[in-house]
């Protein structure tokens, strides 16, 4: 019993590392010939597409911005676990475990060249990690595990290992690996894994659009953005800045990997409901004078007091200007916008035709965008939630209408053109923390885009509401900020606070979750004073 626990553990070892060598090296070609196409990228992006809205909703509520860094952790013990059976029946039933490696390397292979842009190209690395981890666990079954036949064990003078009998057809065994040396080999192949693994994230990271946009030089900003006051900018301890850094700017998107798509690779085909198609590509936009705006943007996944809004100064091209070309049909009402990853965001066309800052972005707060917020071209379009506007790696308008086509989110249930609701929160004091009886400043963020914050107003328990004091307006399409002092008295109270826009309308206080089309309710935290 002890024995075969042992030989079934080793398996299991085995076909771990098995896996594992097979998935660096599929990682290691893609990472050096076809980036897009990486095994474990394209599996995931399937997962995610394919996966219940309910689940997904789930997944963002829940982990929020970590969303992928909790797929790729399910996805990895997935993986150990299938792998880990794939070593046991390759040592009880051969060669079932080296038939379920490649099964992986073929479904690795249909889910790149299913992605929007795949190609049969797009195979090659899945195909080869299932070659190599077959190989790697046919040839370690056998020698670190060895085979079984005739018993290793016999009565001195019986047939045996040793002396087998020349009339007896059934195989010999082998003996594997000693548990020293299997115990080293295992080791090493281990540190082998981790190694080219790093080896491929770090070409992934530095190479193709990584190290262009590091050289790229922004073109000259023809208009510029109106400038920031300081007194735009809360100089209190704790409070939202006014610009949100890159570095602190939320990301919730579906790409699993972030695609590296380079200047020279990107083009913009704008095509249907049109009097003439056009592909514009990264030199057509150089032609064009670049503007600069000051915008928040806020994802509808955002809850009552959530930090996924940030406001960034893009620089960009008006996307009114390229549509004026191309010759939109009177009856068309929809722009559905594909990303280099197949996502797409259907936006009105009278968001982008009624005056406001629409614009094809390529620049974040002085220097080209970020990979993870849609190098090297993406969408920012003030008033709208981005689920329906801040299409990323851009690559694709189709002018149509909303009663014809459907993007990524509305096929699940969500909201089909979502107006970026009223919203405030309260950025300090901090929840629950612990405050000295006195004055108490309360500080802010409310925003209501393309309508403008015409007040905040705070409460204390279910005292009258105060108005708090407003930062200087920037614009309609930028948050705004604000500050109330408390005179605090001891015991435990509940800070609220609500927003009423330009048109007059103040958020309301019931709750209602982000999905389909955003939250709404009053913000609240919890503090104590202390006497």
């Amino acid at each position: 019993m002890h024995r075969t626990a042992g030989r079934y553990l080793r398996a299991m070892t085995v076909g771990v590392l098995s896996v594992g060598v097979g998935l660096v090296a599929g990682e290691l070609i893609a990472a050096l010939a076809v980036a897009p196409a990486s095994p474990v990228g394209v599996v995931g992006a399937q997962l995610i597409d394919h996966t219940p809205s309910a689940i997904r909703e789930w997944a963002i509520t829940t982990f929020g911005t970590s969303d992928k860094t909790a797929l790729l952790s399910g996805i990895s013990v997935a993986v150990v676990v299938l792998a880990a059976i794939a070593g046991v029946l390759q040592v009880i039933r051969p060669p079932m475990g080296a038939a379920v490696i490649g099964a992986f390397g073929v479904v690795g292979a249909v889910c790149a060249v299913t992605r929007p842009t795949g190609t049969a190209l797009y195979a090659v690395p899945s195909l080869c990690a299932g070659v190599i981890g077959i190989v790697v666990l046919v040839v370690l079954c056998r020698r670190a595990i060895g085979t079984r036949g005739q018993p290793e064990h016999t009565e001195p003078g019986q047939p045996g290992p040793e002396h087998p009998d020349p009339d007896d057809a059934r195989p010999v065994a082998t003996v594997g690996w000693s548990r020293r040396r299997f115990v080293a080999v295992s080791g090493g192949v281990a540190v082998l894994i981790a190694v080219s693994g790093y080896a491929a994230r770090r070409i992934a990271a530095t190479g193709g659009a990584v190290a262009e946009r590091m050289g790229l030089r922004l073109p000259a900003v023809r208009e510029a953005a109106p400038p920031i006051a300081a007194s735009m900018n809360l100089q209190v301890p704790g409070a939202t800045p006014f610009l949100t850094s890159a570095a602190d700017f939320y990301r919730i998107d579906t790409a699993l990997a972030v695609p590296q798509l380079t200047t020279r690779q990107w083009r913009l085909r704008i095509h249907g409901m049109v009097a003439r198609e056009l592909t514009l590509d990264w030199d057509d936009l150089m032609a064009m004078p670049a503007r600069e705006r000051v915008v928040t943007l806020t994802c509808v996944s955002n809850e009552v007091g959530g930090d996924l809004a940030g406001n960034a100064r893009w620089l960009g091209y008006p996307m009114a200007e390229i549509l004026a070309r191309v010759g939109a049909e009177a009856d068309a009402d929809m722009l559905l916008s594909t990303s280099v990853d197949g996502w797409t965001s259907g936006t009105p066309l009278s968001a982008i035709t009624d005056g406001r800052d629409a614009m094809l972005v390529i620049g974040m707060n002085g220097a080209p965008l970020p990979l993870e917020h849609g190098y090297p071209v993406r969408q920012v379009i003030p008033g709208l939630y981005g689920f329906v506007s801040a299409c990323k790696w851009v690559i694709d308008w189709e002018i149509t209408r909303f009663d014809r086509a459907q993007s990524y989110w509305t096929k699940r249930g969500w909201g089909e053109k979502a107006p970026i609701k009223t919203a405030s929160r309260i950025d300090r004091p901090a929840p629950f923390a612990s405050l000295p009886v006195g004055p108490v400043v309360v500080a802010g963020t409310a925003w209501a885009q393309h309508r403008g914050v015409r007040s905040v107003q705070v409460r204390v328990d279910d005292g009258p509401w105060q108005e708090a004091t407003l930062a200087p307006e920037y614009s309609i399409d930028t948050w705004r900020q604000w500050t109330w002092t408390w005179d605090a008295q001891p015991g435990q109270h509940t800070l609220y606070c609500r927003a009423t826009d330009a048109t007059g309308a103040t958020q309301p206080d019931t709750r209602v979750p982000p999905i389909p089309d955003g939250a709404t309710g009053w913000h609240s935290r919890v503090m104590t004073v202390q006497r």
